[in-house]
């Protein structure tokens, strides 16, 4: 167990969990990446959002619906609260709205390193959606009206040449 623990704190990786969430924490962008952004052939939906953010929270069943019902897709919602509210809030957010994406936290606040990573156009502003297939991504900087909407946007993206 102690080489267990020392290794997530290398990786800058913790594991949390509650009855019903687990999820995992990035203290540096550098793990997160590693982890998460991957070039093969599944197409990824990673949605940026804190439980703080209005329109965020306005759109995330959106992503909870792609989720279940879009096969061709995994999403995976990126948490971008502090570290210290994962106890506290993150965990109890996701609890109460019974959310079954997969859930993350990047904890890591030296957001000028690494935003261009994501998109060189990217703000920092949320909510913020990152859609990936081996090479091809697609960046959206704004909030989803409905679901329709977001899920007609993955689609024009996995039917593109």
């Amino acid at each position: 167990m102690r080489l267990l623990a020392s290794v997530f704190f290398v990786l800058g990786l913790t594991m949390c969990q509650s009855a019903s969430a687990q999820i995992a924490v990035y203290e540096k962008f550098d793990a997160f990446e590693k982890a998460i952004i991957k070039e093969d052939d599944t197409t990824y939906v990673i949605n940026f959002w804190a439980t703080w953010c209005a329109p965020c929270i306005k759109e995330l069943p959106y992503f909870e619906k792609l989720h279940t019902e879009n096969p061709k897709v995994k999403v995976i919602l990126v948490s971008l609260d502090s570290r210290k509210d994962l106890e506290k809030k993150l965990i109890p957010f996701v609890y109460r709205k019974k959310i079954t994406a997969q859930v993350v936290l990047l904890s890591d606040k030296e957001y000028n390193a690494w935003l261009d990573k994501i998109d060189a156009s990217w703000s920092g502003a949320i909510p913020a959606t990152l859609i990936l297939n081996g090479k091809r991504k697609l960046f959206a900087e704004r909030e989803f009206e409905s679901f329709t909407e977001l899920n007609d946007y993955v689609n024009a993206f996995i039917h593109q040449n």
